[in-house]
């Protein structure tokens, strides 16, 4: 059987999206599954063992019908016999039915469900890694959503191993703190919701190491997070890590004692490493994007700008556990 999964959205969606890759692989063993994703998220599959190919198409662009005749006509080429579809609306669900994928399974109650052969429930309310494996049921797969889990390429691993020699950790001991403050290549603009502030940082790794000045604190560099060298010019000692890919800001959670982060996806990693995470929301509800475990707290800002939280209750947060 060969599937194809439509994931629009960005790294964080397609790490949510795994459990169910992984679900549909164990049920069928034989399966063959592709996905198609906008370029930018292509790279979070790099720690995902459940796609043979992901194929690329940025449905956000001003496409022209060229490019999506284009598009049909590699989908059609390729003869699934099912394709699982996270996007909604009638446009969608058109391509869809042009395929000419017997099996159209997607969530119902849009415009798109009349193109659907197999419409699921939308249920939003719950966490989204279990709200995409709902699914499955499409494909009479009612068994429970299973935990999220990656599968980090060996040099990946290797590489982390060498940032913690550069940057002076005992033998690659868990003994650090990360801290991933958010990008403002998100949006290409500087975003309170998203964004937690310098200022902010500073007070938290102040405290932290008054409390605890053998432990070291890395803060996470992304290409257009300046926030990290407005750190460093207060505190020159901060030590940087700049993982290039998923892979590498995997390997980098995983030998971590904690990651304080921003909603993105590097916590959805730490969730899939199980590295204790402390997170940061603005208007987004918690529960949503976190499983229910102890070892993963979101702290969200009443007036749903990330900014407001005070530094004083994540470092509660932080001293407490």
């Amino acid at each position: 059987m060969r599937v194809l999964a439509l994931v629009p959205g960005g790294i964080g969606d397609q790490i949510l999206f795994f459990p169910t890759l992984d679900d549909l692989k164990q049920h069928y063993s034989q399966v063959e599954v592709d996905v198609l994703v906008e370029p930018r998220a292509k790279s979070a599959y790099r720690v995902c063992q459940s796609v043979n190919q992901a194929l690329t198409f940025d449905f956000k662009d001003r496409n022209s019908l060229a490019d999506w005749s284009n598009l049909l006509g590699n989908i059609r080429e390729r003869q699934y016999d099912a394709v699982l579809s996270l996007g909604q609306g009638w446009p969608l669900g058109l391509l869809l039915w042009l395929t000419g994928i017997p099996t159209r399974i997607g969530y119902g109650g849009s415009g798109g469900q009349l193109f659907l052969t197999h419409p699921v429930p939308l249920k939003t309310e719950q966490y989204a890694a279990h709200m995409y494996h709902d699914l499955l049921q499409g494909l009479g797969i009612t068994t429970p959503c299973p935990e999220l889990k990656i599968s980090v390429p060996k040099k990946d691993i290797q590489w982390a191993e060498g940032e913690q020699k550069r940057l002076g950790l005992l033998d690659g001991a868990s003994n650090y703190i990360l801290i991933h403050g958010g990008s403002s290549q998100r949006a290409g603009v500087k975003d309170s919701q998203t964004i937690y502030p310098a200022e902010h940082w500073k007070q938290i790794i102040q405290t932290l190491q008054q409390r605890q000045s053998d432990l070291a604190i890395i803060a996470l560099q992304g290409p257009e997070d300046g926030w990290v060298a407005e750190l460093v010019q207060t505190y020159p000692a901060l030590k940087v890590a700049a993982p290039e890919d998923a892979g590498k800001l995997a390997a980098m959670i995983a030998g971590a004692n904690l990651m304080l982060c921003t909603d993105s996806a590097a916590m959805h990693l730490a969730v899939a490493v199980q590295t204790y995470a402390i997170a940061l929301f603005g208007p987004t509800a918690p529960e949503k994007l976190l499983p229910k475990d102890p070892r993963f707290v979101g702290i969200k800002a009443p007036s749903g700008q990330i900014s407001d939280i005070p530094p004083t209750q994540i470092l509660e947060q932080i001293l407490s556990g």
